[in-house]
């Protein structure tokens, strides 16, 4: 089944210092800044591994963000234990193939995993039903139908208010820690001209830069 597509980043990198940060207010696809007053749904951004749970109206397979990647033996356990058991209630909620993407997380995945949960798990943001991406009160339905999480909604908003808020930094759903950043889309799912979904994202790291101040090279939030 299809890989994740790339999320593009609300604004354009900067050349100047290898990407490394955004240039604020220069908006990288032309979607974003036609679309920027409309209200967009907000979900927390979790920082683990990208997974594909893949159902072909049979069988249950598991893939990472590639075809190539390879699972954590942990995560991998924990996935096996989860969804196969569960391929009779798929055969009775899908009549085609679905594949459902979502983040390995906890403990050992990424730095900083274990600040989620202290063992591996799978928490769901999207569902591909054939060429159809599922409106996000389908995709919590499938969730609450298999028993699973799903990042959770955290705000409705504009484009000004998504900076300002990652920006500014905010707690993670999961505990007092800041949290990677949010996924955002328009509250009607979306399509450029050429087919791609419009949605975006930004993380808290985009706007932690260095900055000369006070003669001492320091790190600061904008």
């Amino acid at each position: 089944m299809n890989e994740y597509h790339k999320i593009q980043t609300v604004f354009k990198r900067d050349p100047d210092n290898n990407f490394k940060t955004l240039l604020d207010g220069e908006y990288s696809m032309p979607e974003f800044e036609y679309l920027k007053n409309n209200i967009w749904v907000f979900t927390e951004k979790v920082d683990g591994t990208n997974i594909r749970i893949m159902f072909d109206g049979e069988s249950i397979k598991f893939g990472g963000k590639t075809d190539n990647a390879m699972i954590p033996s942990v995560l991998l356990n924990k996935l096996n234990e989860t969804f196969l058991p569960q391929v009779e209630k798929f055969k009775s909620i899908f009549d085609c193939p679905v594949c459902l993407y979502g983040e390995g997380y906890g403990a050992k995945i990424q730095k900083g995993g274990g600040n989620y949960r202290q063992d591996q798990d799978f928490v769901l943001f999207d569902v591909r039903i054939g060429d159809f991406w599922l409106q996000r009160e389908d995709v919590s339905d499938i969730s609450v139908k298999l028993d699973i999480d799903i990042v959770p909604v955290i705000e409705r908003g504009n484009l000004f208010e998504l900076v300002n808020m990652v920006k500014n930094g905010f707690d993670s759903t999961w505990g007092p820690f800041e949290a990677e950043g949010i996924v955002a889309r328009p509250e009607v799912e979306l399509f450029t001209r050429n087919g791609k979904r419009i949605i975006t994202k930004l993380k808290t790291k985009d706007f932690t830069h260095k900055k000369l101040f006070g003669g001492e090279d320091e790190e600061i939030k904008r």
